[in-house]
């Protein structure tokens, strides 16, 4: 892999001084408004030259500035959606999501859609207990589908967007409008903030672990393939706990100070962004399965299609 720029590795674990400082100074100019153009020109006016010494040119500068990398983040495959990796992180993931929107066109007349039940929550093929997936149908419509894929998704499930989260979103309501209700989720969402300080520690130990085996095979103390095996098991592990981490992070933003009665509660739901609710969400439930609707056209969500699965209630449905 090569080096990025503003990176001192090719794994992207190690950040360069004098390289992150441009980035940051190049990202806060495209924030305030100037041009890609303006913005190569001026790094190159200044002497700033890429990795392997070239000019910048807008192109080079707009794929630097719209890899997640920059930010500590990562976008899933399947749904889009940005995920902190816990590297090292340039500029924050609030300004790259800014710079992101300043610099890309609109490709087509749908907006994006922010769906709540994707990126690894909840949402899964009562079927084939395949992850659903945001997908428009061919009106454009948003909504939730299983992907048939090598993984063993069926395809058979389908489901407007707004029918399942206005579904969803209406039970979890009435759950946190229950006496106490604020209060145990506060107890939980601790819980969980000790468990995602935990797993940081443990890549951080494994990232430790890591050097010293780069150590020993420089050392040759250590021979290529048992280092390389060696490698792939921290690979492994650390994968499993970053994706850990993910979810255990999405948790802990879950945003439960100042709703205090069931109208603000309600009012809140309403005007939060996808990832709020969706952090709630990850304190109440364990699953929302989906299952196939009677017959083609139904317009509402029918009794026994949606199976929610509460963590309160040890996994009871409803």
């Amino acid at each position: 892999m090569a080096r990025l720029y503003g990176f001192d590795d090719s794994a992207r674990t190690r950040l360069r001084d004098d390289e992150k400082q441009v980035i940051r100074l190049a990202a806060s100019r495209v924030r305030e408004g100037q041009s890609l153009a303006a913005v190569a020109r001026w790094m190159n006016d200044q002497g700033y030259r890429g990795t392997l010494g070239g000019a910048w040119a807008p192109v080079s500068l707009g794929r630097l500035l719209d890899n997640p990398v920059i930010a500590g983040l990562a976008q899933d495959p399947k749904t889009g959606e940005l995920y902190e990796t816990g590297l090292p992180r340039i500029i924050e993931p609030e300004e790259f999501e800014e710079l992101r929107k300043r610099q890309r066109r609109p490709e087509r007349t749908t907006p994006d859609f922010d769906y709540m039940l994707t990126g690894g929550l909840l949402g899964t093929c009562g079927l084939c207990g395949h992850a659903l997936v945001g997908a428009r149908s061919n009106s454009s419509t948003p909504g939730y589908r299983c992907q048939p894929d090598e993984e063993g998704g069926c395809g058979k499930v389908r489901v407007a967007a707004h029918l399942l989260e206005d579904y969803v979103g209406t039970r979890v309501l009435g759950e946190l409008a229950r006496p106490g209700a604020l209060l145990r989720l506060q107890e939980e969402k601790a819980r969980i903030e000790a468990e995602a300080e935990q797993v940081r520690n443990r890549l951080a130990a494994l990232e430790e672990q890591r050097g010293n085996l780069a150590e020993d095979y420089a050392k040759q103390e250590l021979g290529r393939a048992a280092y390389k095996a060696a490698n792939q098991k921290i690979d492994d592990a650390e994968k499993e706990l970053r994706q850990t981490l993910r979810y255990a992070e999405q948790v802990a933003a879950a945003p439960l100070g100042g709703i205090d009665d069931v109208t603000g509660l309600v009012n809140w739901w309403n005007s939060a962004p996808a990832k709020s609710r969706r952090a709630l969400c990850h304190l109440l439930l364990d699953q929302v399965e989906v299952y196939q609707a009677s017959a083609r056209g139904i317009r509402h969500i029918e009794d026994g299609r949606v199976v929610l699965r509460w963590k309160s209630a040890g996994g009871q449905v409803s």
